[in-house]
């Protein structure tokens, strides 16, 4: 990625070297304005929500974490002596790792990512969003499948965003005529600088159930949260 768009990873080196100023400031076409404070980025163990702490928990085996950012989750791994590869495609935030002691951190997109097996593959923080599009789940799902043991295990969470298309009185508002409702398009902004937009994805559980088993997996609920959000675990 070129480090002049990677406004991401600056805020997170920015942190990181103590030159915390302000958080990274984002829109969404389902949210609209919106903070994504950096601090919660570098957060311990006993700070994660609890759907976070029981995947961590659940990880065995050779563990990829895709999407690692600042690298939380990869570093509490390690401290339990658990075998880890942390990737992003953000050079900054693989810096980031890298100086929070993360051993094994590269910049890598997962989907040139080939030839390599895992027992766990960890797509937290509501990873799996990164393919985009509903229609692209499935392909994303069968990609990694190629990376995973016979007996290895994707371990997700998301957020079904039906409740922002609820009126007063309980009905859900929505366009059958238009894309999928956890469809958005995010763009950052950090010190006045903005990135490019991008597509991400808020995978309702059933949905992804069903994308899970055109790609002949098994898809799992392990954990409801407080607010529409959830951890699946899925299998071969």
């Amino acid at each position: 990625m070129n480090k002049i768009n990677d406004i991401y990873g600056e805020a997170l080196l920015d942190y990181q070297n103590g030159n915390f100023t302000e958080d990274i400031k984002t829109f969404s076409t389902i949210a609209g304005d919106d903070i994504y404070p950096l601090p919660y980025l570098f957060r311990t163990f006993k700070k994660m929500p609890k759907l976070e702490q029981k995947a961590l928990q659940l990880s065995k085996g050779k563990i990829l974490d895709i999407g690692c950012g600042a690298g939380s989750h990869s570093k509490y791994l390690q401290k339990q002596n658990k075998e880890v590869l942390a990737i992003d495609i953000s050079e900054g935030a693989i810096e980031t790792c890298k100086q929070r002691g993360i051993i094994n951190a590269k910049v890598q997109d997962v989907w040139q990512l080939k030839n390599q097996q895992f027992d766990t593959i960890l797509l937290l923080m509501n990873g799996a969003g990164m393919c985009g599009k509903l229609h692209k789940l499935a392909k994303f799902l069968n990609h990694l499948k190629t990376l995973l043991t016979s007996n290895g295990q994707i371990l997700l969470d998301s957020t079904d965003v039906i409740y922002m298309f609820e009126d007063e009185d309980g009905n859900y508002s929505i366009d059958a005529n238009k894309d999928y409702y956890g469809e958005t398009t995010f763009t950052m902004e950090y010190k006045n600088k903005k990135g490019k937009p991008f597509d991400w994805l808020y995978i309702d559980f059933n949905n992804l159930q069903r994308a899970s088993e055109f790609c002949g997996l098994q898809c799992e609920l392990i954990l409801e949260g407080s607010h529409y959000d959830y951890l699946a675990r899925i299998i071969k």
